[in-house]
């Protein structure tokens, strides 16, 4: 009995739900017809103003007849053509088409009556213009509108960081951008000057500090936060992108005009990178400088494919070299920076030449058929741990090619050598580390008697070089962990490939002979951070999601490194971010003595000689055997002379470092 009640409810409720469609149906075609016919009418009134003035006496009558027929004859048409069904939304050229249709068809059946009221058939005519355009118009703009609607609600409320010039133009792009798919509701910005200010109508909201950021997320529901780079420092942006992770809030980084030329506007806002969280300042360079030392002139780089070689080649570019030749040992790297650079230059500028530095006959050909005026050095063996396992090929590939090298380009008059140095040269620890110290000292040997302008660049780890611990982080995070970290309190000094690549260039324009420049790392960074920074920017969470171990200092690794030795000692700056180091070469007897010892161990491959050798040239180096415990530091500043038998080596004397941190030598122009 209950089920037949609950059947027959049902099928009482269907026609009453039917009707109720109807009725909707009906009321939105009457109220879409009753528009129209309104339209109509405005258009008929319009025609016969322009025509005969308005409703004349003598026209009156005809006039009102005609109109009516018009309405008459275009709600049948326009009802039988199906154009009070459709949705405006949807409103296009076939749409559009069965208008015209429509109204052209009503008009010429109207035409005849018209006549034998007396009503001229221009203003037909020009009603038929008009209500085709008033009848199409009014479904574009309610289309547009719509859309506009549509493309608003979908629009993500972002909040940028930043309301600075890349921040300014950020906005005017999006204001210039159909569908922009992000919509600017407010800044953060660090300047006092700027609180309570609009830029472009945006607000400025306040500092970017966590309470600003919290209240902004929670008052205008954010759900993007954009980083106008450079806003803040790295510990800060750290915080800032931790708050926002935290309130799953996705934040991205828009780059600086000078990134940005390869695109455009908000295509070139990408995903917070590493290199964001070191909160490094972009590098100024004396452009009219660069530009005069390289400009029309023959550049050498060698180690061209590599991480260094290949961004000093795509910086190189920039300031108009008339030739561009890329030395290198890989083939197959050696083809891809070819192949990347040939789009970016006129032909006959690039000239890839495969070869090896310590090739005496294949070095001298290149340097004697092309004469390159500037030689940008950064080929070299500079993984440590290989090094220490292959320590006879890391000496005859960095110091003997350096050697071959800076002798031919002394031999045939080259302007300038700069040689890509490391911070693993001060107070090396490493068979790696003491070859290019010893390559500082070959260039600052030859200079002495040189007319070519020798230099030195010394710098520390390059984030996402080639064999760095950041993609070697990225694959053990893909994998699921754990992350491998040598030591929990290991520090590295770090800078992004483009900002070491356009400081090389502009020490290659500066000035004076046999100098090693120290370029300004800002403080160093504990790699288990920098990890763990790794692991929240992939979206997971530090000993949680990915683990993190600890596997102990390598063979030749040391704990954290330096810029200055103990016998060092900080000179001028030329540049911002760049100082000069006043180091005192070793004598000429000296130089020629270690030379000698290091190259009889290459040629009998006696690792021990071999890091006898090193020692002897670098005598606060500190290189033992493999297995064998490490000695203490030697002081280079009474250097002994070559000793009589290979077991008779100088005594060893201990120094304490002058400074805490190298970077408190920049001062403030380091980056904290």
């Amino acid at each position: 009995m209950a089920e037949r009640s609950r059947t027959a409810g049902k099928a009482r409720k269907q026609p009453s739900r039917f009707l109720r469609l109807l009725y909707v149906r009906w009321l939105r075609r009457s109220t879409i017809a009753l528009l129209h016919a309104l339209l109509w009418t405005s258009a008929f009134v319009l025609a016969l103003e322009l025509r005969m003035g308005g409703f004349t006496r003598e026209l009156e009558r005809a006039s009102l007849k005609t109109l009516a027929l018009v309405v008459v004859l275009r709600l049948g048409m326009f009802a039988a053509a199906g154009l009070f069904d459709g949705l405006w939304r949807y409103s296009g050229i076939l749409e559009l088409e069965r208008i015209v249709l429509a109204t052209t068809a009503s008009t010429l059946l109207a035409m005849i009556p018209a006549l034998r009221f007396g009503v001229p058939p221009s203003v037909l005519l020009e009603e038929w213009l008009a209500s085709i355009v008033a009848i199409g118009g009014a479904r574009m703009v309610f289309r547009e509108l719509y859309e506009r609607h549509r493309a608003e609600r979908r629009r993500t409320p972002t909040l940028v960081i930043g309301a600075n010039d890349t921040g300014e133009s950020l906005i005017r792009d999006l204001h210039r951008m159909r569908g922009a798919p992000w919509e600017v509701v407010g800044f953060l910005d660090e300047r006092p000057t700027m609180q309570g200010n609009h830029v472009h109508g945006v607000p400025v909201l306040g500092p970017p500090n966590e309470e600003a950021l919290r209240r902004a997320i929670a008052t205008h529901r954010i759900g993007q936060v954009i980083f106008a780079a450079p806003v803040a420092s790295g510990e800060q942006t750290r915080q800032l992108v931790q708050q926002c992770r935290t309130a799953g809030v996705p934040v991205k980084v828009l780059p600086s005009l000078a990134e940005r030329i390869a695109t455009h506007g908000p295509d070139a806002v990408r995903d917070v990178q590493i290199e964001d969280l070191l909160g490094r300042a972009p590098v100024e360079l004396n452009l009219s400088q660069v530009a005069a030392s390289f400009q029309n002139l023959v550049v050498l780089i060698t180690g061209a494919a590599g991480s260094i070689g290949s961004e000093l080649a795509r910086q190189t570019l920039r300031f108009g070299p008339r030739k561009l030749l890329l030395f290198d040992h890989n083939e197959n790297a050696l083809f891809f920076i070819e192949h990347e650079l040939r789009e970016q230059c006129l032909a006959g500028v690039l000239e890839p030449l495969l070869g090896d530095i310590t090739d005496e006959q294949r070095v001298g050909w290149v340097f004697e058929h092309f004469r390159p005026d500037i030689v940008l050095h950064a080929a070299a063996h500079k993984h440590v741990f290989m090094m220490e396992a292959n320590p006879r090929e890391a000496a005859r590939n960095n110091v003997f090619g350096t050697k071959l090298l800076a002798e031919t380009a002394d031999a045939v008059g080259t302007g300038a050598f700069v040689l890509v140095s490391t911070d693993k040269a001060v107070k090396p620890t490493s068979v790696m580390g003491a070859s290019k110290r010893v390559c500082e000292m070959v260039i600052q040997h030859i200079a002495r008697r040189s007319k070519t302008r020798f230099a030195a660049v010394r710098f520390g780890n390059v984030l996402g070089s080639n064999g760095s611990v950041v993609p070697l982080f990225r694959a053990q995070i893909a994998s699921g962990g754990p992350v491998t970290v040598t030591h929990p309190s290991a520090t590295r000094y770090f800078m992004t490939i483009p900002e070491a690549a356009q400081l090389v260039l502009q020490a290659a324009a500066l000035g004076g002979t046999g100098k090693i420049f120290l370029l300004d790392m800002g403080r160093p960074v504990k790699i288990l951070e920098l990890a763990r920074d790794l692991i929240v920017l992939s979206g997971l969470r530090p000993e949680v999601d990915i683990g993190v171990s600890f596997s102990g200092l390598q063979p030749g690794e040391k704990l954290y490194e330096e810029l200055l030795s103990d016998d060092e000692i900080a000179g001028e700056r030329p540049h911002p971010k760049i100082m000069v180091a006043c180091i005192e070469p070793p004598s000429e007897e000296d130089f020629e003595q270690g030379m000698d010892l290091l190259a009889d161990a290459i040629g009998r491959s006696d690792e021990r000689e071999l890091r006898r050798a090193l020692s002897f040239l670098v005598p606060e180096a500190r290189i033992a055997m493999q297995g064998d415990p490490l000695p203490p530091p030697r002081s280079s500043g009474a250097r002994a002379t070559r000793p009589a038998r290979r077991d008779a080596w100088p005594g060893t004397e201990t120094r304490v470092s002058r400074f805490e941190h190298p970077a408190d030598l920049f001062g403030s122009g380091g980056d904290e």
